[in-house]
């Protein structure tokens, strides 16, 4: 059993100088097993033509490849072969926004760290305040009620906001398309920014903010954070102790793409 360290720290120990005995596990493979015998949520959307997305970039395209030639669709039976020609905006589905979205200086999906990838996560849960405030901002107030109960959100971790919208991605897409909606505060990203050293943010929904100033989604990309937009199974994780794990296509000058993510549970 290896210590409760965190998950990067654990893995640098495989990289200490030494002699270690063949027939002992590496502290590689040790975390390697660790890691493979917990429990994983998928916090990643499916997608298609049809699901939902900001008026303003339009529905994805999906068709079948074809021979550029004689513009014939590659198929099994003919060409051994088929493929999908995607024709869509960067920001479709679960997906990376990196500062430079936002920002003409910020970095771009291709310059945002490997060890931003692999994150403690906590999720601060915006629900018992939907009953009486569909559209609620999730507040200072609120974070700090939340620490009294789980503790001080960590340094280096990834903050991700529930509020349950993911439910309605497949079972009601209008709904899931409604403005107002719930999300986040400004007050509260800056205090995580600036205090509490958050990497990054995560959310259900399209947009960071619960206004459409996008005073919220500015600052966190403006200040170097990147974020992941419309999370799926946020319900399924604990406040703390899980880890998140995300990662996109490494397109060079990219502003934003699809984006895997998933949490290993404690």
């Amino acid at each position: 059993m290896i210590p409760r360290l965190g998950l990067i720290a654990v893995l640098a120990l495989a990289v200490l100088p030494g002699h270690a005995d063949p027939a002992t596990p590496s502290p590689l493979a040790e975390a390697f097993a660790l890691i493979a015998s917990k429990p994983k949520i998928d916090l990643t959307h499916a997608f298609g033509p049809d699901t939902p997305v900001w008026s303003g970039f339009g529905q994805a395209r999906m068709t079948p490849a074809a021979d550029p030639k004689t513009h014939e669709p590659y198929t099994v039976a003919k060409d051994g072969f088929r493929a999908t020609f995607y024709e869509m905006v960067g920001q479709y589905g679960t997906h990376v926004d990196p500062p430079a979205h936002f920002s003409a200086t910020g970095a771009t999906m291709d310059q945002i760290p490997l060890d931003d990838m692999i994150l403690p996560l906590v999720v601060l849960d915006d629900t018992p305040f939907l009953a009486a405030d569909p559209a609620h901002a999730f507040s200072v107030a609120d974070l700090l009620a939340w620490e009294k109960l789980h503790g001080r959100v960590p340094k280096g971790s990834f903050a991700a906001l529930r509020t349950d919208m993911a439910k309605d991605w497949t079972a009601n897409p209008e709904r899931f398309k409604r403005d107002p909606f719930p999300a986040w505060s400004l007050d509260v990203l800056k205090l995580l920014v600036e205090q509490r050293g958050v990497v990054a943010i995560g959310h259900e929904a399209m947009d960071t903010d619960t206004t459409k100033d996008m005073v919220a989604e500015t600052y966190i990309l403006g200040s170097g954070h990147f974020q992941i937009e419309v999370m799926d199974n946020l319900d399924k994780v604990p406040a703390t102790g899980a880890y998140i794990v995300v990662s996109w296509p490494k397109v060079r000058d990219g502003l934003g793409f699809p984006a895997r993510a998933y949490a290993v549970l404690p």
